[in-house]
């Protein structure tokens, strides 16, 4: 009887493959087996590409008359400890009875990557091939993905693209690791008191590090400026608020040397006589503005942005992120978490009330059906095609992490750190059907003999969607001017308390943590605050999501840099701020973000079909070969 054979990327996963299709054989030694189907799993790689000494033995040395080595052609090997069960695969794959291989690694760029070496070292003739691309791991998604899985052919340019990638970060790694260990590995060991040291440098991990070392150093070398503002108070005792003065066109200190910037002075004696200049002079009332405002809930999780919260309310880094998100994932409670979509797809939007229905079955949380109930007895619509949280075109490989709604049987078993992730991710999925938070604004402008001071006050008027994300807020947390700024009458005279200087002094920037950096990385290099702003400007960032976390982990373990383990804040060493110094002033360009994101884009148009492998590896070579020509005439 012919069968069909399913791959996984590991254990975990072929388990969950195996009971969506019903298959309760006993396990095997690295596979199950039932009367249609065989499944097994790829534990990680189990293929990597050959060190140069595979190529020539006397490439194990490192000197400089063996370099640059670009291979003509590739060599790979299995990797030793997972030879037994590459072993298996290759034996199940050529078995006669095998008709059809379903690949079903990580629907991604390296899940493409870990089968692909494996077919390339097995060869499996005669065989059809598919691809199984899920977004989930329930029964329903699983099945459907098998029925629609398509030709592997079809993802021939993604499979480019991933070999591509490894070749570039093993040639500039290898290539450059050897000339800069060759060239400046002595200054190094002595600068660092070693008695021997190497330089580890790589595509994506070199540009970060350059990050975290310009950061600090930008904070080192920060001035501090001291500068003096001037604050007024208005009204009476009983019922008062405080305004702030700024330059305007009308002022008589307009362009003055005198201010360090719009609202502060450079000496606390200009300022004390600013205000001598003021005293019993009468007050007006200007302006009164009042507007509403309304704000919408966000967009939903990405890899990036739920590692940088995580790092914000736990502490925890981003690969400990990746890897609890990863385990909801395959115990099916959400969707794959290796995205960089924050939106949802118009197929997916369509029958999310399964979603919601899901979790409102089986979710046993008292908050959430809280939340759920309110949207029911609301009538809040759950219908998102022509909201800001679907976009076809903002969706590459995956759609934005949600609740799949299913998978409780596991929940209560998970560590209590593992569920507050999971109620993070459902909260900011229940947050988009709900209204949008509204605001009472007042702007208030004082005038004192052509001197205009400036009030603001906000008050949340309707809470919406911040119920949800933000629970413990009071619900009439306003400024506490709020209410006397909006019984004021433009043209009205107003009384003035009194007038004092404000010292202020200027911020060095801050330093990256471990889920900021992630953010900064998917930017290439620009830590955006502004959630909008950053879905706005978001193209080629630094790495992928599914990398970002292991690079920031690699430098800690090569101690580039060092991560405080309560704050997760990140600061170079003493070696990773060495070897910056030698990438800076041999090869600067590899430092510089947007070179990096650049070959990401290109690696990007590649699995796109936009450009071809020849022309990436054609630029990727010239680019080597270039810096080398430069590198050595600097010795």
């Amino acid at each position: 009887m012919d069968k069909n054979i399913l791959i996984t990327e590991k254990p975990s996963v072929a388990m969950q493959m195996a009971k969506a299709l019903k298959i309760n054989t006993t396990r095997k030694d690295g596979y199950l087996e039932s009367n249609e189907w065989i499944v097994t799993w790829c534990v990680g790689h189990l293929v990597t590409m050959s060190y140069p000494e595979k190529y020539d033995e006397k490439l194990k040395f490192w000197r400089l008359d063996t370099l640059p080595f670009i291979p003509k052609e590739w060599k790979y090997e299995v990797i030793p400890n997972v030879q037994k069960q590459f072993n298996i695969i290759k034996e199940l794959l050529n078995r006669e009875d095998v008709k059809t291989i379903y690949v079903s690694t990580d629907s991604g760029r390296e899940g493409e990557y870990i089968y692909r070496l494996v077919d390339q070292m097995i060869h499996p003739e005669g065989k059809t091939k598919k691809r199984v691309w899920i977004d989930s791991q329930n029964e329903e998604e699983v099945i459907k993905g098998i029925k629609n899985a398509k030709d592997l052919s079809e993802y021939d340019s993604l499979s480019d693209a991933a070999y591509l990638r490894a070749k570039e970060d093993y040639l500039i790694g290898i290539n450059f690791s050897r000339l800069l260990s060759i060239i400046y590995g002595r200054k190094l060991a002595k600068e660092i008191n070693e008695d021997k040291a190497s330089i580890s440098v790589g595509r994506v991990m070199t540009c970060v590090l350059g990050m975290v070392v310009s950061r600090e150093r930008e904070i080192r070398n920060f001035v501090k400026t001291k500068y003096y503002k001037i604050i007024g108070k208005f009204g009476d005792e009983k019922s008062n608020f405080e305004a702030e003065w700024k330059v305007t066109e009308d002022s008589k200190l307009y362009n003055s040397n005198k201010l360090y910037n719009d609202n502060g002075f450079k000496k606390l004696d200009d300022a004390k006589a600013f205000i001598l200049s003021l005293k019993d002079k009468e007050a007006i009332v200007k302006e009164v503005k009042k507007s509403k405002q309304k704000e919408n809930p966000p967009l939903l999780f990405n890899l990036a942005e739920i590692q940088n919260e995580c790092t914000k309310r736990f502490k925890i880094k981003p690969d400990e992120t990746l890897e609890i998100i990863q385990n909801l994932y395959e115990n099916k409670l959400v969707t794959y978490p290796r995205t960089d979509a924050r939106v949802l797809s118009t197929a997916v939007a369509k029958e999310i009330t399964k979603n919601l229905n899901g979790i409102t079955k089986g979710f046993k949380n008292e908050e959430i059906q809280g939340y759920l109930k309110k949207m029911i007895d609301e009538k809040y619509s759950t219908n998102l095609i022509k909201t800001k949280y679907v976009n076809d075109s903002k969706i590459t490989d995956h759609y934005a992490i949600i609740p799949t709604g299913q998978g409780y049987d596991n929940y209560d078993k998970l560590p209590k750190l593992q569920k507050d992730i999971y109620e993070l991710i459902v909260k900011r999925f229940l947050a988009i059907f709900y209204p949008a938070a509204e605001y009472s604004k007042v702007s208030v402008t004082i005038d004192i003999d052509k001197e205009s001071f400036f009030a603001n006050g906000k008050v949340c008027t309707k809470e919406g969607y911040l119920e949800i994300l933000k629970p413990t807020k009071a619900k009439n947390s306003e400024d506490k001017d709020i209410s006397i700024l909006t019984t004021l009458k433009k043209n009205s005279k107003i009384n003035v308390q009194n007038f004092e200087t404000k010292d202020a002094e200027t911020s060095p920037p801050s330093r990256y943590n471990s889920g900021s950096i992630i953010l900064a990385m998917e930017n290439a290099g620009k830590l955006i605050e502004d959630e909008e702003l950053r879905e706005q400007i978001k193209g080629a960032g630094i790495g992928t999501s599914a990398t970002r976390a292991e690079i920031i982990k690699k430098l800690e373990k090569i101690k580039y840099i060092a991560i405080n383990s309560k704050t997760q804040i990140i600061t170079p060493t003493n070696k990773g701020e060495a070897i910056y110094d030698i990438v800076n002033y041999s090869m600067p360009d590899m430092l510089n973000p947007k070179l990096t994101a650049s070959w990401e884009k290109g690696l990007d148009m590649v699995a796109k079909k936009e450009i071809k492998s020849d022309e990436f590896t054609m630029k990727l070579e010239k680019y080597i070969k270039s810096k080398f020509d430069k590198l050595v005439i600097k010795m």
